[in-house]
This record gives structure tokens, C-alpha cells and sequence, in this order.
């Protein structure tokens, strides 16, 4: 198979489609059993189809023939069982066509991309190694035992490769390793992580697939173990102990709201730490999230305990416009690493030159 026929059918998985979806979207300008010879590589279509399948698809021309070409491995996601096959197959192919234009740009700019965040090497097998572990990486990471401010923008800056792509409700996010495990990949749900809290959580929650040692644990036990690393980030131990107390046997929702205003982390999250680390009761716990969903608050929280943070990375745009101002590239070229008309890249840089 050559390089088209691939990039062809990874377009076409990229966009949901099958073989039948496209002929039709095409308008039957070719056949479904034409598009398969293309994708076999018996085939080479003609410029003015290659332009067809560029609309159809959604794909600039210099898609089919890009030569940075990467292959994700070790890829965990958080979803519910009901996330189908073919959502998980354009998730993976949006996620490789965007991590590759992101590294090429990176290449351009001779800017070495490395991890630079310690792993956990003994295997996780209680909560208090996994304590223990977030108190050494925030410390790495010049923390200290303050909020977070601008988590995105922080796992960025250590090299880690933040995506948000629209999916399903019944995803959540991902992880995975790209390179050789040289370049760690989060993808979050854009179309679903609408509250800031959830978004850390949920990002948090997939940096523990990529830092922590979980070999030999079930999936149950790993998501375990990646939610109390995830809430012990957003939330150290002494920080909370700082805030609630080593023992309370009430706690009210404003007061856990005023907290999750500070750090970002949701009430209910708040609640489970505080339970994990027999602040409260087991039987005190379970009464105030049963209070919590009567209440309707499992599914949206008060409005005015919003978190009203900042959690966006601008770095793939700077260092585009960097690699634009420098001469590196052309206008062009920083319209297909956008995955941008250059017309459409031009209208949304109107300042530039």
C-alpha cells in the first residue's frame, strides 16, 4: 500500500465514514468500489478528485502526502462501555493527524520535545504510595502546596501534548504514548468536559495513566488509582487538612464550594478526598453525596461555586506564528499545519505582515 492509499483510508476513518458514506458524500462522482481500489493502492486518483476528497474529507491536499507519520501505542481511555467502534477509530486518527502537524511544527523549529516529568517506578498498590508520589511530582513541578493555575498550559510546557476534540458523551479522555513512548499524549472531550473542574480532573486523571507504575492491576483498580492521584493533585493532603481539619462530622456545600472556587476541583471530588483521607466517615460520606444528588448537584453543580479559572494552551499558535514571523514558513504552509484554507487562515491573522 503507498502513502495516499493510507493517508486516504486514515482520512476517511478520521471522518467517520465508510466506504459507501464517502461515495455519497462525493456525490457519486466515483464509486464505493473505485475509492477501494484507491485505498488498496491499485489506483492513483486524478488532481481535480484528489480536490473532491480534500472537501469531502475535510483534509488540506498536502494531508495525503505528509511524511511525519505517527503511530500512538499504550492507549487508555476513559469512556463508558457504549463508545462505539468506529467513534474510537476517528478519535484515534484525529488525534494522530493533529499530534503530527504539531510535531512537524516542533521540527521546523528545532525544538526538542522531551518529557521531562519523573515516572513512579515501584508498582502502585496503595493510596499512600500514590500520595507519596504526588508530593515528590509537585514538587518537581515547583508547585508547592498551591491551586493549580492554568493546568493545560502546565502539562504543555512539560511537553506533554494537551488535544481537545469533540467525540461522544460517552467519552471522557485518553492517553497514550507516541515516538517510541518519547512524546505523551492527553486528549480531552471538548464536547463534553464543559466545566473547568472537570477538565483538570479528567486531565489529571489521564497524566496518571502516563506517570504512574500500574502493571498488573485490572481496569477497575487503575481508574481507581488515577482518581485519587488526579484529586490528590488538584487537592494535596496538608492542603486540605489546612483547610477543612483532621476531623468534621458535618461539612456544608458552600464551604466545599468556596474551596473548589480556589482549586478547582469539584465538591463532590472534594467530598472523596475527604473520605480517603477519614476526614469524614464512611457513613457521613455516603449521607451527604445522597443529600448532594437529591439536590440534583451530581450532574451540575451550583453555578456560583464555579470555578472561574483559565485552562487553555496557546503554545501550538505561538509557536506557529513564530515559525510564520521568522520565515521558517509560508503563509501556506501555517494554513496546513492548521488544517486552514489559506484563505481561512488569512481572515483568522488579519494582523499578520
Amino acid at each position: 500500500m503507498n502513502q495516499f492509499a493510507e493517508r486516504l483510508k486514515s482520512a476517511r476513518v478520521m471522518a467517520g465514514l465508510s466506504l459507501q458514506d464517502l461515495a455519497d458524500k462525493l456525490e457519486n462522482r466515483v464509486s464505493k468500489q473505485s475509492l477501494h481500489k484507491y485505498e488498496k493502492g491499485d489506483f492513483m486518483p486524478d488532481s481535480e478528485m484528489i480536490g473532491h476528497l480534500c472537501d469531502a474529507l475535510g483534509v488540506r491536499p498536502d494531508y495525503f502526502f505528509r511524511k511525519e507519520v505517527v503511530e500512538l501505542e499504550e492507549i487508555e481511555f476513559r469512556k463508558l462501555t457504549r463508545f462505539p467502534s468506529k467513534s474510537k477509530s476517528s478519535l484515534i486518527e484525529r488525534t494522530k493527524d493533529i499530534l503530527a502537524r504539531y510535531l512537524e511544527l516542533e521540527e521546523i523549529l528545532n525544538i526538542e520535545t522531551k518529557f521531562s516529568i519523573n515516572f513512579q517506578h515501584q508498582p502502585i498498590r496503595s493510596k499512600e504510595q500514590v500520595e507519596e508520589f504526588v508530593t515528590k511530582l509537585r514538587a518537581q513541578l515547583n508547585l508547592g502546596l498551591d491551586p493549580i493555575f492554568n493546568l493545560i498550559e502546565l502539562l504543555e510546557d512539560n511537553h506533554i501534548k494537551v488535544m481537545e476534540i469533540p467525540s461522544e458523551d460517552s467519552f471522557d479522555g485518553l492517553s497514550a504514548w507516541a515516538n517510541n513512548k518519547q512524546v505523551p499524549v492527553i486528549v480531552l472531550n471538548s464536547s463534553k468536559l464543559k466545566s473547568l473542574d472537570r477538565k483538570r480532573f479528567t486531565a489529571l486523571h489521564e497524566l496518571g495513566h502516563l506517570v504512574l507504575n500500574l502493571e498488573g492491576l485490572t481496569d477497575k483498580e487503575k481508574e481507581k488509582y488515577c482518581h485519587y492521584f488526579a484529586a490528590a493533585m488538584l487537592l494535596p493532603k496538608d492542603t486540605l487538612l489546612k483547610e477543612v481539619g483532621r476531623n468534621r462530622n458535618k461539612v456544608l456545600i458552600p464551604e466545599l464550594g468556596a474551596i473548589k472556587k480556589q482549586y478547582g476541583i469539584s465538591i463532590q471530588a472534594i467530598a472523596y478526598r475527604m473520605k480517603d483521607l477519614e476526614i469524614i466517615s464512611e457513613t457521613y460520606f455516603k449521607q451527604f453525596m445522597f443529600f448532594i444528588s437529591q439536590m440534583g448537584y451530581k450532574t451540575e453543580e451550583p453555578i456560583e461555586f464555579d470555578y472561574k479559572g483559565q485552562e487553555e494552551s496557546y503554545r501550538f499558535n505561538q509557536l506557529l506564528l513564530r515559525a510564520l514571523a521568522e520565515e521558517h514558513i509560508s503563509m501556506s504552509k501555517a494554513a496546513a499545519l492548521s488544517n486552514m484554507k489559506l484563505a481561512e487562515f488569512r481572515e483568522k491573522n488579519l494582523a499578520i505582515g
